[in-house]
């Protein structure tokens, strides 16, 4: 889990038209039923976006010798992990529901655990790790997701899977492995938080 954000952080959110995180949010447990037809509704509406947290990848960060392009250079999915991202797309199925799209951050751990849910996924830069990035290009990326997330229309859903960083730069919370948080695009363009998806 994530820290909390200091003060700068929360006017920096403010500034950038970020919703901070209501308390009162609903949690979505995909293993409870009454709960799954809620979020099943709530997607089938549409103008939603699941952002994801990759299933578990043990450890904290990348290794020093971390290259994008290759899998063998940083975390990856264990078994749980692997095992996490099935029941997902398994739950997905069961609901009958289809994201519009499907994007991910190019992270192994994050293509693994969208393809090990959906089959497959679009590299989205912008979903990417922020850690190393210039404060110029996370707010890029923070533009393009909010721009992105406006653009889903009514009786349409996308599911991102990304990073707890990324989770919590664009609303201030973050989840655990394989969990995720209902987003929609606000007045003003704030992100607001609609539930709190856990496989759990």
């Amino acid at each position: 889990m994530m820290p909390r954000m200091n003060s700068m952080q929360r006017r920096h959110l403010l500034r950038s038209g970020l919703a901070l995180p209501l308390s009162s949010m609903a949690v979505w447990t995909l293993t409870d039923a009454h709960a799954s037809d809620t979020i099943a509704a709530t997607l089938r509406a549409g103008g939603v976006v699941v952002a994801l947290r990759h299933a578990l990848a043990p450890g904290t960060f990348d290794p020093p010798e971390f290259t994008l392009g290759d899998c063998s250079t940083q975390r990856n999915l264990n078994d749980e992990g692997r095992a996490q991202a099935q029941r997902l797309g398994q739950w997905f199925q069961r609901q009958g529901l289809k994201p519009a799209q499907v994007r991910s951050s190019p992270w192994c751990r994050c293509m693994d655990t969208a393809n090990g849910a959906f089959g497959a996924a679009q590299a989205w830069a912008a979903l990417g790790s922020p850690r190393g990035g210039s404060e110029q290009t996370n707010d890029a990326s923070l533009g393009q997701m909010r721009a992105a997330l406006a653009a889903v229309a009514p009786g349409r859903f996308e599911v991102w899977v990304t990073h707890a960083f990324v989770q919590q730069a664009l609303t201030g919370q973050s989840t655990a492995a394989a969990e995720g948080l209902g987003l929609r695009s606000g007045p003003g363009g704030a992100v607001q938080l609609v539930g709190r998806l856990t496989v759990a």
